[in-house]
């Protein structure tokens, strides 16, 4: 059996996609949580039952918790003063150096040292930079709290946007960096209902690949180590990318196939098959703003990280190859009409921060396309970002979007978009032009469909009208 622990009071400062999820899985977990976010109409929608971001089983935990042992308020004070853990879950957008924004940290922690009157462990849940938990102790202390009364812990986040949850209830691991054996027995107590199992037994429990018998284990760590550990991962993450892609590259250049490639390559256990994907690079709120500030970190410590340039050169340059690929398929671009299937950075979420399909729309508008665009969860979002017009459309299908097109491209990875009926797509389209930013098809599939198929890393497919005298780079 495992060991039952008495709940904490815990304190969630940010309601996005980490605080949010966060606190309503410390919640499910057992444990009094409170969600603090200053944007008084989003706490109220909370308070109501809305759900703000599209998250798998997010929208079942916070009914079944809300009002009972989740609670959202605009009050950090008061909330500060009834926790015994805080986590710091806001935003550290990347600024103009490359370095991570920490000045909604600053101000959270400049807050909170106003409100604590016993012991508190405050927690980094944001990405953040090494030393971060050494300037928000300095702050603290600047602001009048002794140092005898609060500690400074990391605990960084591995979520995936579309499985947040999921990969909340069930992680790989739990790194915990704490420098005093107070914050360590406070957060080894928090997260007890996982580490010890005890979760798992519960008939309600969130189904995973976590059980009573293999519970996810809790790596102990200093604060420095916790911090680097998230961007180090991340960074690595975002270079088995770009390193797959750059493969894909040279995979057109000699008419393989990168999948087999990279099949090959995962098939290794050293090497793993998660992340090597071809595609038009990645995106999001984490892998970009992660890499550059990884990097700037190196830099200020005067260390050569060189390979993280690479990185970001490569993705970047993913997005103009599939641009130039389009290119090749159509010839020119003025006053075309192209179906585009996916807009947010990934399936499985609306987040459409740092979106690679949004480069390669604008480089398209650039050039007169009319776009237009379908995406499962994220055409509200996206059209704060490219406002609906004559030149970019929004519809609520994927027919709908292929209707009259002179091309379709995939750019994102739902799971829908690889299941069309390729039959009733022939006909609805101009032309039958597929470009797949994300190799959801089989090439000879589309060929026996009668498409011209474009994909990355793998050769072009066209019918035998248009065979001869066609290659693509």
């Amino acid at each position: 059996m495992g060991v039952k622990t008495k709940p904490v009071s815990i304190a969630v400062v940010g309601s996005g996609y980490v605080g949010l999820v966060a606190a309503v899985c410390f919640a499910e977990i057992g444990h009094s949580v409170v969600c603090v976010d200053n944007d008084e109409q989003k706490v109220a929608m909370l308070r109501d039952g809305g759900v703000p971001i599209h998250e798998d089983f997010l929208p079942e935990l916070l009914a079944r918790h809300r009002n009972q042992r989740l609670q959202f308020t605009t009050d950090l004070s008061a909330a500060t003063q009834r926790a015994e853990a805080i986590f710091i879950a806001v935003g550290t957008p990347q600024s103009d150096s490359g370095n991570a924004d920490l000045s909604y940290v600053d101000a959270v922690a400049t807050q909170i040292s106003r409100s604590i009157g016993s012991y508190k462990v405050i927690v980094e849940k944001s990405t953040v930079p090494v030393y971060t938990n050494e300037w928000i102790r300095r702050v603290v202390e600047r602001n009048g709290t002794s140092s005898t009364n609060f500690d400074v812990a990391s605990n960084p986040e591995f979520l995936r946007e579309g499985t947040a949850v999921t990969d909340f209830l069930h992680p790989d691991r739990i790194v915990v960096g704490a420098d005093s054996e107070a914050a360590a027995d406070i957060l080894r107590a928090i997260y007890a209902p996982l580490t010890s199992g005890d979760y798992y037994r519960s008939d309600n429990a969130v189904i995973g690949h976590r059980t009573i018998s293999d519970p996810p284990p809790l790596l102990l760590t200093s604060t420095k180590a916790a911090e680097l550990i998230k961007h180090a991962s991340n960074a690595f993450l975002a270079m088995k990318i770009s390193f797959i892609n750059a493969v894909a590259n040279v995979c057109e250049a000699v008419d393989a196939n990168v999948e087999e490639v990279a099949r090959g390559m995962g098939l290794d256990k050293r090497i793993g098959s998660q992340f090597l994907r071809a595609g038009i690079g990645y995106g999001g709120s984490c892998f970009p703003k992660d890499v550059a500030a990884f990097r700037y970190v190196a830099e200020q410590l005067s260390v050569d990280f060189g390979i993280l340039t690479e990185v970001e050169k490569i993705n970047e340059q993913q997005k103009r190859r599939f641009f130039n690929k389009v290119r090749s398929a159509l010839w020119t671009f003025r006053g075309k009409r192209l179906a585009v299937l996916g807009l947010a950075f990934k399936g499985g979420t609306d987040d459409v921060r740092e979106s690679p399909a949004f480069d390669v729309i604008r480089m398209l508008l650039s050039e007169g396309c009319t776009i237009v665009a379908f995406d499962p969860a994220a055409t509200e979002r996206a059209k704060l970002e490219l406002p609906p017009g004559p030149a970019m459309q929004y519809v609520d299908d994927l027919y709908g979007a292929a209707t009259g097109a002179d091309a379709l491209l995939i750019l994102s990875d739902w799971p829908q978009f690889g299941e069309i009926d390729l039959e009733k797509l022939q006909t609805v389209l101009r032309y039958p032009i597929v470009i797949d930013g994300r190799n959801l098809y089989d090439p000879q599939q589309m060929l026996e469909h009668g498409f011209t198929y474009l994909s990355v890393g793998r050769p072009a497919m066209y019918p035998a009208r248009e065979r001869a005298g066609a290659r693509v780079r």
